[in-house]
C-alpha cells in the first residue's frame, strides 16, 4: 500500500495538528488513518449540535466504563469522537488552556521543557483570538472566540453572585488572570464549529502530500527489530498495511492509544499473556494512571425564560433554526456551556481547585448513564462543579486480542480521601452561590435533590449517586522520567520501541484544571517541533 514518512493513527485533535505541521515543507509524505467517517454533518457543524452527536454511534464510540466501587457501583457512559476531528467534532466547544500552575506541576514531576513558560508559546501559536466584535488579535489557525455579549441574559445573575460573595471575576479564562467567574470562550467561526479538522487537517490535505483514509480501523502497530515499521488496519473488510519510513505517531486518545499499544505487544506482560499476545515491551504503565474530571449537576426551575423556552417546543426550534440558517446567530450558534469559572473551594487553598458551570438550560438530573440530551419543558438552569485536580487513578486495558472489542475502562473515581474531601468543599461553594440573593431571585424551585438542604455527608452521598464524567480522560500513556512508571519520555517517544511516539491527552502527567482539548492541541503543536528538528 506504499510507504510514508509519517503515519498518524487517529484524525482527532492531536492528529490533525501533526498532519498540518509535518506536511508544511511539501516534501514529507503523511498518512492519516481514522477509524470513523467524514465530519461534514449538519449537527457537527452546528455548535449546539453537541446534544445530537452525544449519542450518535455514527460519530461516537459510546463507551461504557466498568462499575465504579466508590460511585455506588455505577457504570458510566463515555462519549468519544469516532469521526474526522475526533472529540473536537462532537465536544461542547469550550476552549480553556488550564491554569498555568498545571504545567509547572508537569515540570516538577521531572518533565523538563513542559512548564508553563515552555508551553505557553505553543498555545499562542495555535490560537486565533477573536473578540466579541469579530476582530482577531492573533493569527493562529484555531478560532478562540469571546461570545460573552451574545450569551443568555441570565449572565447578570452569575456576575451579581460573584459581587455578593466577593469572588473574583475573570474577563479571560485564557488570559493573565484566569481565576474567577466569567464566560467561556469557544471554538467557532461565523457561527460554525471550528474543529481541529477545520483548523488544521483541511489546510494540510490541500497540499497534496497528506492522505486521509477514513473507515480505517487500526489492528496493531507492526514492530520489527525493536522499531515501528508500519501499521496494520482494516478497511472495507480487508486487512491492509502501510509502511512508515520515518515514524508512527499514535494519536488515538486516552482510551484507544493504550489499547493499541497493548495490541501491538507493548504493555503489562502478564495481561498481554492472558490475551494471548506476544510481549515486546513489558511496561505496566501502559493503560495506568487514568485520570478524569467528575462533576455533579444541580438543576432548578427558573423565574425567567431560559434556553429551554426557546428550544423545547417545535415552534421554538423552528424559529431558532430559521434564524441560524439565515444569519448564523442565535442559540444554535453557541455552546450549551456558557458561564463558569475557576475558584478555590478548599479552605486555605493557594490556587483554584474547582471548575464551575452555570448554564441556562436543564435536561434532567445529569444521570451518568444517560445517552440522550433532551431539554425540560419549563424554564430552568443548572449549576455544576467539578474538583479540578483529582488524585484518583484508574486504568484502560485491551479487553481482548480482537481490536474491535471495546477496551476495559476502570476509572477508579473517588478512591482517595483527598478527592472525597474535595467533593464536600466544592459542594459547599456551590451552596454559597445558590444561596445568594442573585440566585434566590432566579430560582422558582429546586429540582430534587435540593442542593441548599444538604450537609457534608449528603453532598458526598449525592455525588456518589449522580456524578458523571466531564469527558476529560488523560494519563494512560503518561510522560515521565521514570521508565518504570511512564510510557513516553519528554519528547513523547515510546520507551523500548524506536520510531514510535504517542501524541495525545494520554501523555498528560496529570489532568489539567479545565477542559482538556486545548492542552491536547498544545501537546501536538509542541511535538511537531520535536519531530521537525529530530
Amino acid at each position: 500500500m506504499g510507504s510514508f514518512d509519517f503515519i498518524i493513527v487517529g484524525a482527532g485533535s492531536a492528529g490533525c495538528v501533526l498532519a498540518d505541521r509535518l506536511s508544511r515543507d511539501g516534501r514529507r509524505r503523511v498518512l492519516v488513518l481514522e477509524a470513523g467517517g467524514d465530519d461534514r454533518r449538519f449537527w457537527i457543524r452546528t455548535p449546539i449540535g453537541y446534544g445530537r452527536t452525544f449519542a450518535d454511534s455514527r460519530v461516537n464510540w459510546k463507551y461504557q466504563t466498568e462499575p465504579n466501587p466508590e460511585l455506588d457501583g455505577r457504570t458510566m457512559y463515555w462519549p468519544r469522537g469516532r469521526v474526522v476531528g475526533g472529540s473536537s467534532s462532537i465536544n461542547a466547544l469550550v476552549y480553556c488552556r488550564g491554569m498555568p500552575a498545571d504545567f509547572d506541576d508537569w515540570r516538577a514531576l521531572g518533565n523538563a521543557g513542559w512548564g508553563w513558560q515552555d508551553v505557553r508559546p505553543y498555545f499562542e501559536k495555535i490560537e486565533r483570538r477573536v473578540d466579541a466584535t469579530g476582530r482577531a488579535s492573533t493569527d493562529g489557525p484555531l478560532d478562540v472566540k469571546d461570545v460573552a455579549p451574545h450569551l443568555h441574559p441570565v449572565r447578570s445573575h452569575w456576575l451579581a453572585a460573584a459581587a455578593e460573595l466577593g469572588l473574583p471575576v475573570s474577563e479571560d479564562f485564557n488570559g493573565a488572570r484566569p481565576e474567577g467567574l466569567g464566560c467561556y470562550q469557544v471554538t467557532v467561526r461565523h457561527g460554525l464549529r471550528r474543529s481541529a479538522a477545520d483548523a488544521f487537517l483541511r489546510p494540510a490535505l490541500r497540499r497534496g502530500n497528506v492522505e486521509l483514509r477514513t473507515r480505517a480501523w487500526v489492528r496493531r502497530i507492526r514492530i520489527e527489530g525493536g522499531r515501528a515499521c508500519g501499521v496494520e488496519y482494516e478497511r472495507g473488510g480487508r486487512t491492509e498495511f502501510a509502511r512508515a519510513d520515518g515514524e508512527v505517531l499514535l494519536c488515538a486518545g486516552a482510551v484507544n492509544s493504550p489499547q493499541l499499544l497493548q495490541l501491538s505487544g507493548i504493555g503489562p506482560g502478564r495481561h498481554l499473556a492472558e490475551l494471548g499476545l506476544e510481549t515486546r515491551v513489558d511496561n505496566p504503565a501502559v493503560g495506568a494512571h487514568l485520570q478524569d474530571h467528575l462533576a455533579v449537576v444541580y438543576s432548578f426551575k427558573a423565574t425567567r425564560p431560559t434556553l429551554n423556552d426557546e428550544l423545547n417546543t417545535r415552534l421554538g426550534r423552528l424559529r431558532a433554526g430559521v434564524r441560524y440558517l439565515l444569519t448564523r446567530t442565535g442559540p444554535l450558534a453557541l455552546s450549551v456551556n456558557q458561564f463558569g469559572g475557576f475558584l478555590r473551594a478548599r479552605p486555605g487553598a493557594t490556587r483554584a481547585d474547582v471548575q464551575l458551570y452555570f448554564n441556562p438550560v436543564t435536561y434532567g438530573s445529569g444521570d451518568a448513564s444517560r445517552t440522550r440530551i433532551e431539554l425540560d419543558p419549563f424554564p430552568g438552569f443548572y449549576l455544576c462543579f467539578q474538583p479540578a485536580r483529582p488524585t484518583s487513578e484508574g486504568r484502560v486495558d485491551a479487553r481482548s486480542a480482537d481490536f474491535r472489542a471495546a477496551p476495559r475502562i476502570a476509572p477508579n473515581y473517588l478512591s482517595t480521601e483527598r478527592d472525597r474531601e474535595d467533593v464536600v468543599h466544592g459542594g459547599r461553594l456551590l451552596q454559597a452561590i445558590a444561596g445568594t440573593r442573585a440566585f434566590r431571585e432566579l430560582i422558582r424551585e429546586p429540582l430534587a435533590p435540593e442542593l441548599t438542604a444538604m450537609d457534608d455527608a449528603d453532598l458526598l452521598a449525592d455525588f456518589r449517586a449522580r456524578a458523571a464524567t466531564v469527558y476529560h480522560p488523560v494519563g494512560t500513556c503518561r510522560m515521565g522520567p521514570d521508565p518504570r512508571d511512564s510510557v513516553v519520555d519528554g519528547q513523547l517517544r515510546v520507551r523500548g520501541v524506536e520510531r514510535l511516539r504517542v501524541v495525545d491527552a494520554s501523555v498528560f502527567p496529570t489532568v489539567t484544571s479545565a477542559n482538556t482539548n486545548a492542552p491536547t492541541l498544545m501537546v501536538a503543536r509542541k511535538a511537531a517541533d520535536h519531530l521537525s528538528s529530530g
